[in-house]
């Protein structure tokens, strides 16, 4: 069998990429911005807030629970979500990475 195409990058450029794939959506940066303001864990309150239809709201929660930075319990027949601080942790140093390794040569930001 043949490589496949994230074969040919670093762990860590892969799960840069899921994070950020992740992150490319609004409705998924309001929902974390929700959640890091709140500082608790959530359910359904996040349809009242963002003015989304609940089955929005599952999906998006459902693919940030999917990569994992959020996670949640099951309380009767709901679901509660918040930040697994793990997670944010490692995601917060992977795009800390990233952005501090960009060092300007010429000091004025023009490289061209």
């Amino acid at each position: 069998m043949g490589i496949t195409k994230t074969d040919l990058f670093t762990a860590n450029q892969n799960e840069l990429a899921r994070m950020a794939k992740a992150l490319a959506h609004p409705a998924r940066i309001a929902i974390i911005q929700y959640l890091l303001k709140t500082n608790t864990c959530v359910n359904g309150t996040l349809v009242q807030e963002l003015g989304l239809a609940q089955a929005t709201i599952s999906q998006h929660l459902k693919e940030l629970k999917e990569i994992g930075l959020l996670q949640g319990t099951i309380e009767g027949a709901s679901m509660s979500y918040c930040i697994h601080p793990g997670k944010w942790e490692e995601t917060q140093k992977l795009l800390n990475e990233l952005f501090n390794s960009y060092r300007s040569s010429s000091g004025d930001g023009n490289c061209c």
